[in-house]
């Protein structure tokens, strides 16, 4: 079919739907079940077969199977059964664990999915892009990414980028007018929109002619579709770690049997100790816990409104020391309300907060109505320049759209207008909003045919272009008394953090050129609007915390520099001593003059998306870690250049999210700082499994190795090595990855991002508790010993339950940086719960009969387990007074 040749009515004809209803909800769920979701196809599925067996792979897991293969041959099946078990459990953890991650992956891809505003039923709906028909009326602003292949209707200076389809990267300008020309290219059809392509201005609305695989982009699609997975930095770091680890494991593991052969055990006996104690040292569990421990803080992190886009930005956050944030929404409640007007040289006063619509106008604390002068039409302007609209959601007023404008449809609610008024005027052309103009204008007709322009934005763009302005008696030449009087309004406004807003009138000819040149210009101001964001609740105890943290909060704004350092003011954000930029100063200065003076700077004021770019370099260049946050297109550069860059849930566009690490749920300041509460945790958690992990393994090897240089028999024998592998090793290490932060998490001072992994001493903490570990075991095992033959399976069972007592009261110290008392050990349920069954599985080797033989072990008295649990308890009792 081509559309771009029918004109709109043609369309809504062939389509059975209308431009001002949209489709019917029963429509909708016949082309729901003839067409399917628009989406695109993604890769098969690979089965779960081969996700299993893919976990064999790795090389440490070969290393353990070419040890099960000799144990076989030398027809030690015990061994061998066990290192199977081992390996076979690790497989189906990591298993387990892929399929969690697929599964979070799925549910981030679901809540981060591109949504659309569609008209159904004459009501637009904001949905999934999926849930999206053909014949749907769909509305496209600057940002958003085309939801499904459109044939345009309506365009106001929309313009798209299609370089995913035609590899050209300047913006397409879209009109609205049919094309008669046949077998027309994708990028000559200006009068459609694409699946996929991106919004970069302007505005358009349009009737759904595709989706999914009928797209463009599904015809691509379907050519070849491949799915990019990257390892993020600790993950690739932890690789390399486990690969040097295995060298220095499989070299000690030598070194033991050496010295065995040398002390006169058998060849044979050693070797297979050599291959037990190196399917203990190996730690072949290492891989798998990054990947827990991401998994895992990022469903934390859902569950607390932020969604982690990119995997590495997780890392990231524990490093930031500089947070820049947006203020509106994010360091405020985006419900901006009017509380002043300024009209007529004087001054109103608005009563009513957030988006209710009761309220009332005074003036000198008398109550006004629609018959004070000018009134009544500027409420009526600040209605006909707006996109937004008031709707009941639950018993509440909410705006859907700017609440900027939604603010203006308020205000004009309490006088009484109604959006009705909009029957009787008729938007002829629009102008949108951008950062650069900092305003927007329509080109309005009324019911008589006659034409006016209605301009709002910021003062300092509109007070230039006004010649006129509207006073009690009419309309007259503008003064320089009324420009002083002005100036002193904003001042007063901006004064009390109040926003300002500035709307003028031009009356326009039928034969005026529809260009913003020819006609924002001579303009009659009307008034300004002072309105109100108020900060969110629990921001200034964000600030305090993040300053506590080592992290400095910068809010960033369009708005007055007065009404900037109210906020930050009212925040805690600006200290005394520190300074306030505005876009003017900012574009007088150059990065290398910015940085010099960054560090004293809290607040940016009236600056434009592109200054943010500055800001992030000058700030990077004095060595910082910097999160920026941004919701609309042009904050894209700024928040890709940044380290963690941040978009906002609710008001982002497509394309600051896809540049974003982290999106924000509820475009809130204090959900930044939960996210890097969480990201510090996901390394620390990380740290601990590490500490845990090689200081057991380091201990196993040195208890052989001590007994092995002061010529005694084997204090363990093969089959229980891999039995404290199998279960002392792996739960206790797996509930570390659900620990909770330390209270203390946010008293520290931000990650060095180049820090190594054994940083903070943990090397000397991993090392000097394997020392003390594998010298309470051996001493243990001698004292039981006594260097009596007949003692041998009771020395060897109270150094076996020695070891792994130890390491199960190792695992609560590795919980903190300080020591094993400075937290509660019942905080980690899981952990504990893992700890009790490692000690039950314990209880049943050493007592169940059948397997008394093939553990080699035998009854223990309760005098035994006093003896067992003080020797074990001695490492972290040790460590513990000494490091507290």
């Amino acid at each position: 079919m081509k559309w771009y040749q029918m004109n709109a009515d043609q369309v809504e004809q062939k389509l059975y739907v209308t431009t001002k209803q949209g489709l019917a909800h029963k429509q909708v769920d016949e082309r729901m079940k003839h067409y399917g979701p628009n989406r695109l196809e993604s890769e098969k599925k690979v089965s779960k077969w081969l996700i299993f067996l893919k976990q064999f792979q790795d090389f440490m897991v070969l290393v353990l199977l070419a040890a099960t293969l000799i144990a076989g041959l030398l027809e030690e099946y015990v061994d061998a059964i066990a290192i199977m078990v081992i390996v076979f459990v690790n497989g189906f953890l990591g298993y387990f664990q892929e399929q969690k991650a697929e599964k979070s992956l799925a549910k981030l891809k679901e809540m981060s999915a591109p949504s659309a505003n569609v008209l159904r039923e004459n009501k637009w709906e904001k949905i999934p892009t999926s849930d999206i028909v053909i014949g749907d009326i769909v509305r496209i602003n600057s940002g958003d990414r085309v939801p499904a292949d459109v044939r345009l209707v309506r365009s106001n200076s929309l313009e798209t980028e299609e370089s995913a389809l035609t590899g050209e990267s300047l913006p397409v300008q879209k009109h609205t007018s049919s094309i008669a020309k046949d077998h027309l290219d994708v990028q000559d059809q200006r009068n459609m929109a694409f699946m996929n392509t991106m919004a970069t201005r302007g505005s358009g609305v349009g009737i759904v002619v595709g989706t999914g695989m009928d797209t463009v982009m599904g015809q691509i699609a379907s050519l070849m579709v491949t799915t990019e997975k990257t390892t993020t930095p600790l993950e690739h770091k932890l690789a390399e770690l486990g690969k040097v680890l295995i060298g220095v494991a499989l070299a000690l593991t030598a070194l033991v049997v050496l010295f065995g052969v040398y002390q006169g055990h058998s060849v044979y006996n050693m070797f297979l100790a050599g291959v037990s104690l190196a399917v203990a040292a190996i730690p072949e569990g290492l891989p798998a816990i990054v990947t827990v421990a991401l998994s895992l803080g990022v469903q934390r992190m859902i569950r607390k409104n932020a969604i982690v886009r990119k995997l590495s930005g997780v890392e990231t956050l524990g490093c930031a020391s500089v947070i820049c944030s947006d203020k509106t929404g994010t360091m405020t409640e985006n419900q901006m309300t009017v509380k002043e007007v300024f009209l007529n040289g004087t001054t109103l006063s608005v009563t009513g907060d957030g988006y209710d619509i009761h309220g009332d106008y005074f003036w000198n604390n008398d109550k006004v109505t629609n018959d004070f002068p000018n009134l009544e039409n500027m409420m009526l302007y600040g209605m006909l320049c707006n996109h937004a609209s008031l709707q009941v959601k639950k018993g509440k007023y909410v705006i859907d759209g700017d609440p900027t404008d939604g603010a203006l449809i308020v205000a004009a609610r309490k006088l009484g207008l109604q959006r009705k008024w909009n029957d009787h005027y008729r938007v002829v052309k629009e102008f949108p909003f951008d950062s650069e103009r900092k305003r927007m204008s329509v080109v309005v007709e009324d019911d008589n045919n006659m034409r006016f322009l209605i301009t709002k934005g910021a003062p300092e763009a509109l007070l230039p272009r006004s010649s006129y302005v509207m006073k009690k008696d009419g309309r007259r030449q503008m003064q320089y008394d009324d420009r002083k009087h002005m100036n002193e309004a904003i001042d007063h406004m901006a004064g009390k953090a109040l926003r300002t807003l500035a709307i003028g009138v031009k009356p326009l000819s039928r034969d005026d050129s529809l260009t913003s040149t020819s006609l924002e210009h001579d303009m009659t101001f009307i008034g300004l609007y002072g309105m109100m964001d108020p900060p969110r609740k629990d921001v200034k105890k964000a600030i305090h915390e993040c300053g506590d943290a080592g992290i400095k909060s910068v809010m960033i704004t369009g708005d007055h520099e007065k009404t900037a350092r109210a906020i930050a003011s009212q925040l805690d954000l600006l200290p005394e001593d520190g300074m306030v930029l505005n876009g003017q100063q900012l574009n007088n200065m150059s990065v290398s003059e910015l940085q010099d003076i960054i560090d004293q700077v809290y607040v940016f004021a009236r600056v434009t998306p592109e200054h943010k770019l500055k800001i992030v370099n000058a700030f990077q260049e004095k060595g910082h870690i910097v999160a920026m946050t941004g919701d609309g297109v042009n904050d894209a550069p700024a928040i890709k250049a940044s380290d963690i860059g941040i978009s906002m849930g609710e008001s982002g566009t497509d394309v600051t999210k896809e540049a974003s690490s982290l999106v924000l749920m509820d475009d809130n300041f204090a959900t930044i700082k939960s996210a890097i509460i969480e990201g510090r945790n996901i390394y620390e958690n990380i740290r601990k499994f590490i500490r845990y992990l090689l200081a057991s393994n380091v201990g196993e090897i040195l208890v052989m190795l001590f007994a092995m240089l002061l010529a005694m028999p084997l204090p363990l024998v093969p089959v229980q090595i891999l039995w404290v592998n199998l279960v002392t090793d792996g739960l206790p290490a797996m509930a570390l990855g659900l620990d909770e932060s330390e209270d203390d998490v946010m008293k520290r001072g931000p990650r060095n991002p180049r820090e190594g992994v054994f940083a903070r001493e943990l090397g000397f903490k991993i090392i000097s508790r394997g020392i003390l570990i594998g010298s309470a075991t051996l001493i243990a095992f001698m004292l039981a010993y006594q260097g009596d033959p007949d003692n041998l399976i009771y020395g060897q069972t109270v150094a076996f339950t020695t070891l792994v007592m130890a390491q199960l009261i190792h695992v609560f110290d590795c919980r903190s940086e300080h020591s094993i008392f400075s937290r509660n050990p019942f905080e980690n349920i899981y952990l504990v719960l893992s700890v009790l069954s490692s000690i039950v599985l314990l209880a049943v080797v050493i007592y169940w009969e059948p397997l008394q033989p093939i553990f080699h072990t035998t009854f223990l008295g309760f005098k035994d387990w006093l003896f067992i649990i003080g020797m074990s308890a001695l490492p972290s009792i040790l460590f513990g007074f000494t490091r507290k």
